[in-house]
């Protein structure tokens, strides 16, 4: 459901129209009559992070070698 709520309104009861809009309602914020903005719900966030999904994918464990002296040279500015 689409409700429009002008200006002056939405700037006294913005805690409320959060929420509606949080609950998936779209608000049209009008200045003057004319519409103006859209407040409505975020997308979902995304899916929660499950550390070592990727392990073994993309480091392999020559990742834990010392690296040659000419690297670490570089490194330093030798």
């Amino acid at each position: 459901m689409t409700v429009t709520v002008n200006v002056h309104q939405a700037k006294t009861h913005l805690s409320r129209l959060m929420e509606r809009a949080h609950a998936g309602e779209q608000i049209v914020l009008a200045k003057a009559g004319k519409p103006y903005a859209l407040l409505g719900p975020l997308p979902p966030s995304p899916t929660t992070r499950r550390p070592g999904r990727l392990s073994g994918e993309y480091v392999g464990p020559e990742i834990l070698l010392p690296l040659p002296e000419s690297v670490l040279d570089a490194w330093e500015g030798s």
